[in-house]
């Protein structure tokens, strides 16, 4: 006993080193750490709620809230964050207190000082670059409290580059900056460390953050682990499928990695042991699919907010693009699992009562039908009262949530009794329906959120902001209206414990976001010295000589550098970084190779391997942790789970060639079914693979053959292009009669080339879209932006119009229209599917034939 509650304290102390801060200091200290915390959630729902413009007080402009924001966290990094290993963690040191004021200072220097240096803008001050290069010596060292060595160095070293360039060598040589400039550009303008990374972290990440602390604190995150283990605890390997789906419920809680294995794993883990996994396969199982939690919609980690703005799409966009991988990853790590039971002879826990398959099949129908009539009756219903009550319907919803909030608390009090679970005291599967009836009502805040995001179409933040503020009202209410629906007499009471639940989800909200803070102001840096000094264009030449041209030895010099960086950078900070250098590089290198590759794609692409990063090891801190609760190996625990991630590591490749998993360019109910049908059973069939078994073990060329159907069904067009040509390029001058001819729902794809800005010739490949409203073909031309003429037959760019689409793709003045490409009238590719098919299934009666030998 005694041992067990050791680990816990040891996994509880890793994670406050990793995510809110290691110091828990008495007294005064110790109140000032709380109370802070508490102003700065509070100062950031009054900045996301509309009541700052109805009662015309306390408005902020974006750049004065991201002051603030990173004010607060720069304050709580020093009095959080204990300086070395061996500094106090019961008192803060004078020495601390001094630069967390400091810190604090130099952060709110913008919104203490706005109008000034508004008004002197670019000239800036003695005291203004003395406060910026103060600010951003003490912003390194709150990183490197809060997130250790890496991102500090990251950041330190661009800013010697920022200084050094003329001493550089010529491919990557600047001509350097005065510390006037760089401290000016860095600091006092949000072109640098309060630049759009603060921004994001600022307007949409706390509130999601918070939304999780809200729904953990309330007792959302216990619930989505124990229906998960009543829906599939009973199956082989049950408690570790329990694991995979428990942990990406999760991931609506938590944005962490190493949080979601502490949160999840201290039931699962055990469990699986239980059930005969290896203690180093039973922690590898949670690494794997906590780290997977971060890419499930609609919560998906900062990362994910900060590609609203870098790629210039909405949120429901995002979510649109990462649905499909996220879901096939994780249904692939469930049958991981289940191969892995399978190899062993594995169980599951016993079961209360066993129903008949017909049972299990009209339970399960019920629940979907239920769900899909429920989804009907939201989504149109709502519609309907829009339509007939107007402005009011908002209100009329308001009430009717709460009313459905009230009756799932007294529906759900009927079942709560029995529902508190540990892993020691679990010998046997829960009973679906009590469990998963004791929570319904955490499921209504979500509901909210979606609602808010998909049909309101509100940004972001202001989505959190309702969502949070309901979830505000569930943790304060929950308590006494149960108390009250049991007959118990004690509402006074639990009316006290839900106000002080409330404040507690406050005070963990904003510590959790301490790191986040600091993070996305340090890789600020990284964002400002690539403007300032131009790299970012220094970077296509380079990658381009590394890789020799070729697009797939780009992308993996992207995901090396992804998971190198993202062995000591946090996810969102990983993804700046990266994202910033490469996802331009990628693209451009792409469009020069005849590959368009839209930037969404490159962006999730950068976004999935700094999430892999989190088991890879030696450093993957989630598998620290893992390990620590399943008493393993840490090293041997991180490579195990990075090998069940190898699944999620092929996806990006695959969704840079066929965007069609990304959900672009479908275009019908049937071509998104055989998409999802295809890359699921692609996906299945990798992960047989890999693992090494299916219905039995492989021979070694049913592993080749295996890796060729998903090659094959992940990619079809691959073999569709050796049979049929995929396009026909005509010259340039055909641009206007193959414009007229474009039908409705195709673009207009031109290899174009021409001069640069460096002065070096490039040739490239975009796409632009075609107004189909527009009769001619030099109407449908004009309507891009181009306005071309014609010299010596080639037609050549005589202007561009600003803000076109023709200027969005990169084309200039001067250049010349090479080709036109068209399309092939050709047979869909998904014919592919047929002998892949085919050939799969022969595979598998071979299989179940040995096996059965």
């Amino acid at each position: 006993m005694t041992n067990t509650t050791n680990t816990s304290s040891d996994v509880q102390d890793m994670v406050a080193q990793a995510d809110t801060g290691a110091r828990n200091p008495g007294g005064i200290p110790g109140k000032v750490l709380w109370f802070v915390p508490l102003c700065w959630s509070l100062f950031q729902l009054w900045y996301a709620s509309p009541l700052p413009y109805i009662l015309d007080i306390g408005k902020f402009n974006n750049t004065e809230a991201r002051s603030i924001h990173l004010a607060f966290a720069v304050f709580l990094a020093f009095t959080a964050y204990p300086a070395m290993s061996r500094s106090p963690r019961d008192r803060i040191p004078v020495m601390d207190w001094a630069l967390a004021f400091a810190g604090s200072f130099s952060a709110a220097y913008l919104y203490i000082f706005y109008a000034e240096l508004a008004d002197r803008a670019g000239a800036p001050t003695q005291f203004d670059v003395i406060v910026a290069a103060g600010g951003m010596l003490m912003l390194l060292e709150a990183t490197r409290r809060a997130l250790g060595p890496p991102l500090m160095v990251v950041a330190g070293v661009f800013l010697l580059y920022t200084f050094a360039g003329p001493y550089m060598p010529d491919v990557i040589a600047h001509k350097g900056a005065s510390l006037n400039k760089a401290m000016s550009h860095l600091w006092l303008t949000t072109e640098g460390v309060f630049g759009v990374a603060v921004g994001v972290s600022t307007s949409f990440v706390f509130l999601f953050v918070l939304f999780g602390a809200l729904l953990e604190r309330a007792g959302a995150g216990a619930y989505f682990i124990k229906v998960a283990f009543s829906l599939l605890g009973h199956m082989r390997g049950g408690p570790a499928k329990a694991a995979v789906v428990a942990s990406g419920l999760s991931g609506l809680v938590s944005g962490s990695s190493i949080a979601n294995v502490v949160t999840t794993g201290t039931f699962t883990i055990p469990l699986m042991k239980r059930v005969g996994f290896p203690a180093t396969k039973a922690g590898a199982v949670e690494v794997a699919a906590s780290t997977n939690g971060q890419l499930t919609p609609p919560i998906m980690g900062a990362a994910a907010f900060l590609m609203v703005e870098y790629v210039g799409i909405s949120y429901v966009e995002v979510i649109k693009a990462a649905l499909l991988p996220a879901l096939i990853s994780y249904v692939a790590l469930v049958y991981i699992v289940h191969l892995e039971a399978c190899k062993a002879g594995m169980t599951g826990l016993p079961r209360r009562h066993n129903p008949t398959v017909l049972q299990s099949l009209f339970s399960f129908m019920t629940v979907i039908v239920g769900l899909l009539v429920l989804s009907a009756v939201v989504y149109y219903g709502i519609g309907w009262t829009k339509d007939l009550f107007g402005t009011a319907a908002t209100v009329i919803i308001g009430v009717a949530v709460l009313v459905a909030y009230i009756a799932l608390v007294r529906y759900s009090s009927k079942y709560q009794d029995d529902m508190d679970l540990t892993a020691d005291t679990l010998d046997e599967v829960p009973e679906p329906g009590p469990t998963v009836r004791s929570g319904l009502y955490f499921l209504l805040p979500i509901v909210v959120l979606v609602w808010c995001l998909t049909v309101e179409r509100f940004s972001p933040g202001l989505s959190a902001f309702w969502a949070s503020l309901f979830m505000v009202f569930i943790v304060v209410t929950q308590r006494p209206l149960l108390a009250y629906f049991r007959n118990e007499n004690n509402f006074a009471e639990e009316l006290k414990n839900g106000l002080v639940d409330m404040l507690e989800a406050f005070v963990s909200g904003a510590r959790n976001m301490i790191g986040i803070g600091v993070a996305t102001a340090a890789a600020g840096i990284v964002v400002g010295v690539v403007t300032l000094t131009g790299i970012g264009l220094v970077m296509t030449d380079f990658v381009e000589f590394i890789s020799g041209g070729s697009i797939m030895l780009m992308l993996l010099f992207t995901a090396i550098i992804s998971l190198i960086l993202g062995m000591g950078l946090p996810t969102t900070a990983n993804y700046i970084v990266v994202s910033t250098l490469m996802a331009p590089v990628i693209v451009t290198l792409g469009a020069q190779h005849g590959l368009v590759i839209p930037l969404i794609a490159v962006h999730l692409f950068v976004f999935y391997f700094g999430i892999l990063a989190d088991d890879t090891p030696p450093v993957g801190l989630a598998a620290f942790a893992a390990a620590a609760i399943a008493k393993a190996d840490p090293i041997r625990t991180g490579i195990q789970g990075f090998t069940y991630d190898i699944r999620t590591a092929i996806l990006p490749f695959m969704f840079i060639f066929n965007t069609q998993l990304l959900m672009i360019d479908i275009e019908g109910p049937v071509h998104l079914f055989l998409t999802v049908f295809s890359a699921t059973i692609a996906m299945l069939v990798f992960s047989a693979a890999t693992q090494g078994w299916w219905f039995t073990r492989n021979k070694w060329w049913e592993t080749l053959l295996l890796l060729l159907v998903t090659f094959s069904l992940f990619r079809p067009g691959f073999w569709w292009d050796q049979v049929y040509a995929p396009s026909t390029s005509h010259p340039g001058s055909a641009i206007f009669q193959v414009a007229e001819d474009t039908p409705a729902g195709h673009t207009l794809d031109l290899r174009v080339s021409g001069e640069n800005f460096d002065g070096d010739q490039v040739s490239k490949l975009v796409r632009l879209p075609v107004n189909h409203e527009l009769a001619s073909g030099t109407e449908r031309v004009a309507a891009t932006g181009l306005e071309l003429r014609e010299e010596g037959g080639t037609l050549l760019v005589d202007m561009i119009a600003f803000g076109s689409d023709a200027e969005k793709v990169g084309i200039d003045f001067d250049w010349k229209i090479d080709e036109v490409i068209v399309a092939n009238d050709r047979p869909v590719k998904e014919w592919v599917f047929v002998p892949t098919l085919l050939l799969l299934g022969l595979m598998a009666w071979n299989q179940r034939r040995r096996a059965k030998a």
